[in-house]
């Protein structure tokens, strides 16, 4: 009885043991694979030769957008080249706008969004980000000859004031958290908006410290105020896909080569200084 018994017991392990999936197949059953069970854009984008990048085109010294010749330049476009690269595919552009960047990259328009990306919480929710590129923080861009009229919020946010900013984007956000008694204009084109301030018919636009340096480069008229001391504490980083474990791990590793080995620097260098 006892023997009949044990017979029995071994012929169901090892009818359990055939069922179940040899130890070296179990990975590639979930290799390459999200969380949702799609593929991997660590495996997809090279099988299909494309890295799509969304980017707005507007936010120098990041991402700009000829409008003559549509092409894209800006460090984050040179960085974008050198991502596809690594993954032996080229980069194909899909233009967005601040507003619609999330919902572009989650509806899977595009496998990453580059261009001077905020990294934020109400974001985060919704993609995952890679490990940042740099730290950046709002602060305002002015005339030269008002550069001690603006340098607080609370000389900002007086009546008369004439602050501008772009739309659907952190800027925005910031602007009408911070400005209650000022007059707030949103001004629809972020590559003209700085024109408006030059003209005299706007007098400050509070934007990140890398961008009112660009622009305070470009422009003698314009200055940057306290930029190494900005008004907030943010980092700039790559949108990816929620739920791609791989490929944000992959970026994860590109960013940290790129930041740490003199890349991105070169590029940033090129567009600052």
């Amino acid at each position: 009885m006892k023997r009949a018994v044990t017979l029995s017991a071994l012929a169901c392990l090892l009818a359990v043991t055939a069922a179940a999936p040899a130890a070296s197949d179990a990975p590639a059953a979930v290799r390459g694979a999200t969380a949702a069970g799609k593929p991997s854009a660590l495996d997809a984008v090279p099988r299909h030769g494309v890295l799509r990048v969304c980017t707005t085109g507007d936010y120098r010294p990041f991402t700009h957008r000829d409008p003559a010749t549509g092409k894209y330049s800006g460090v984050d476009i040179k960085m974008a080249g050198d991502l596809a690269k690594s993954l032996d595919t080229t980069p194909r552009y899909v233009a967005t706008t601040w507003a619609r960047l999330v919902g572009d990259l989650s509806a899977g328009r595009c496998d990453i969004a580059m261009g001077g990306v905020s990294v934020t919480l109400p974001r985060a929710r919704s993609v995952y980000f890679s490990e940042p590129t740099r730290t950046d923080g709002k602060t305002p861009l002015v005339r030269c000859t008002d550069k001690d009229k603006y340098r607080t919020l609370a000389q900002i946010d007086r009546p008369g004031t004439r602050v501008i900013v772009n739309p659907g984007g952190t800027n925005e956000e910031f602007a009408r958290a911070q400005i209650h008694r000022a007059t707030l204009t949103v001004h629809p084109d972020n590559t003209t908006i700085f024109d408006e301030i030059i003209a005299g018919r706007a007098d400050v636009m509070m934007t990140d410290a890398s961008e009112t340096r660009y622009q305070a480069k470009i422009h003698p008229e314009l200055c940057s105020l306290h930029p190494d001391k900005p008004f907030t504490f943010s980092e700039k980083a790559y949108a990816l896909p929620r739920g791609d474990d791989e490929f944000k791990a992959y970026v994860d590793q590109w960013v940290h080569l790129a930041t740490h080995d003199g890349t991105y620097r070169k590029y940033e260098d090129a567009w600052m200084k």
